[in-house]
């Protein structure tokens, strides 16, 4: 290369830098853009809005990552129900009479639905929605359920607890609900003693919390059973109790241990088999990549998750910040829950449409009754999520939801005792086009904006840009990638 051809590409690549620097380093300091940002808080999210995705488009990956994990709280920002702080005194049911015992129940039953409707409240008004995404998740992975537990102030104490422990450590919340009351009753572990061992949680924690099928004999199930005994439930306030004389302080054989091994020393070995950060990583990655975990991916998360003391925090970065999050392939991989369809498409179109217990009737329908799961392994998800009638009725809800028909005075979002359901279809809405139509900028193609918006991949089939708004914005829902994520 000649002087002069090597002083004249040097000028070029000042005169770039210059460029760049002159318009305020745009290129050089990009953030994600907003199909990245709208990937990222869809996948820890309830449905990010447009003026969300566009914070979250001007970070890097990294930043925006980082940014979720800095801003995780431990707590709720929404007032929970009044009889939260107030335990029911014990009461003997079958020494009353029939009357009050359905005065009991019904109370129960109305506590019940306030409790859900408060933590559907928290998810839709959350700062945090990456905290409530993990105490959903943790609540389909450490299950319990009203139905059972019966007891509605225990499953909001375990809730709060799934809540300050979601971006914690895996090993403490792993000792905590071994404790928790509520699942001391769903699973028997308060009637669990040396005289007549219970193997329901014993069995659970290893197959379904800790190491997943397969690791674990008929032999350990007993011998865990064993150790867990004693813990049971003070009944007059409703706390963790230790009963000495129900314990079996015998020696045991647990996992190739010999010892006198007492609840949290089983915890213990479990969380010192390898075979435990394997079976938690896969479902992180069910629950926020794609369905089919990588197998060589798995390992070297796991291993790192051990390294880290099971901070969860350090895991979901590393997973988030993964090549597999990003990649294309696994974009709009994952199926929404009815949850998160629902919740999803309140915040999206920026609409309170129903009363909220409305919107929990239509989330049980759709197969997910918040603190009610359908048995002790949780949620199946994914394609479960849907079937011919599922399908259906998310095309009802979102046709529904976006008619934009004029709004009718609301009462209140919560039902009255002895108040009926209002039909779909009678409900008040407020989805109004025009507002939501600017949000997108007065010079911007909105139809693409709307498209990027809703949808984490291109329509089976696009609306015409010439259908009138409020006609196109349903062609998107009603589109089956909407239901994906």
């Amino acid at each position: 290369m000649s002087k002069r051809q090597a002083h004249r590409q040097g000028f070029i690549a000042i005169v770039v830098v210059l460029w760049l620097l002159g318009h305020g380093g745009a290129v050089l300091a990009a953030g994600m853009g907003i199909d990245d940002a709208r990937h990222l808080l869809s996948r820890t999210g309830f449905g990010p809005t447009w003026a969300e995705i566009r914070r979250y488009a001007a970070l890097s990956r990294t930043e925006g990552v980082e940014r979720l994990l800095d801003e995780s709280g431990t707590t709720a920002v929404t007032p929970p129900p009044d009889w939260v702080g107030v335990y029911p005194p014990p009461v003997a049911m079958r020494t009353l009479s029939e009357e009050a015992r359905q005065r009991i129940n019904q109370e129960r039953r109305e506590q019940s639905l306030q409790l859900v409707a408060w933590w559907f409240a928290e998810m839709r008004a959350t700062p945090s929605p990456l905290t409530e995404r993990m105490t959903l998740f943790w609540h389909g992975h450490f299950t319990s359920a009203l139905n059972k537990v019966s007891l509605p102030i225990l499953m909001y104490r375990q809730n709060v607890l799934l809540r300050y422990h979601a971006l914690g450590r895996f090993d403490a919340l792993l000792h905590e609900i071994a404790k928790d009351p509520a699942m001391l009753r769903y699973l028997d572990g308060a009637v669990n003693r040396k005289a007549r061992p219970n193997e329901n949680f014993a069995r659970e924690v290893m197959e379904l919390f800790t190491l997943g099928e397969g690791h674990y004999t008929e032999a350990d199930v007993k011998a865990a059973a064993r150790s867990f005994t004693g813990w049971s439930i003070d009944w007059q306030n409703g706390s963790l109790c230790f009963r000495s004389l129900w314990h079996d302080s015998g020696v045991k054989t647990l996992l190739g241990h010999r010892g006198t091994f007492d609840g949290d020393q089983v915890l213990d070995l479990l969380l010192q088999r390898p075979e435990t950060a394997r079976h938690v990583v896969r479902k992180f990655w069910r629950e926020f990549v794609s369905p089919q975990p990588d197998a060589a991916e798995v390992e070297r998360l796991a291993r790192a998750f051990r390294q880290n003391h099971y901070e969860i925090k350090p895991l979901l970065r590393m997973l988030l910040e993964s090549p597999a999050f990003w990649t294309p392939a696994n974009r709009g991989a994952l199926i929404k829950s009815p949850v998160e369809f629902l919740l999803g498409m309140e915040r999206q179109l920026s609409i309170n449409p129903l009363s909220d217990n409305t919107v929990l009737a239509l989330s049980s329908q759709l197969g997910q009754n918040l603190l009610n799961p359908p048995n002790v392994k949780g949620w199946p998800g994914g394609e479960d999520w849907l079937d011919g009638r599922t399908v259906l009725l998310r095309r009802v809800v979102a046709r529904q939801w976006s008619a934009a028909r004029r709004p009718r005075p609301a009462t209140t979002r919560t039902k009255q005792p002895g108040q009926k359901p209002v039909p779909l279809d009678e409900q008040p809405l407020d989805f109004e086009i025009q507002p939501w139509v600017k949000q997108f900028g007065a010079n911007a193609d909105w139809h693409a904006q709307a498209e990027r918006l809703l949808l984490p991949l291109p329509p089976l089939r696009r609306p015409a840009t010439t259908l009138p708004p409020i006609q196109y914005v349903q062609g998107l829902l009603l589109d089956p990638v909407f239901q994906l994520k």
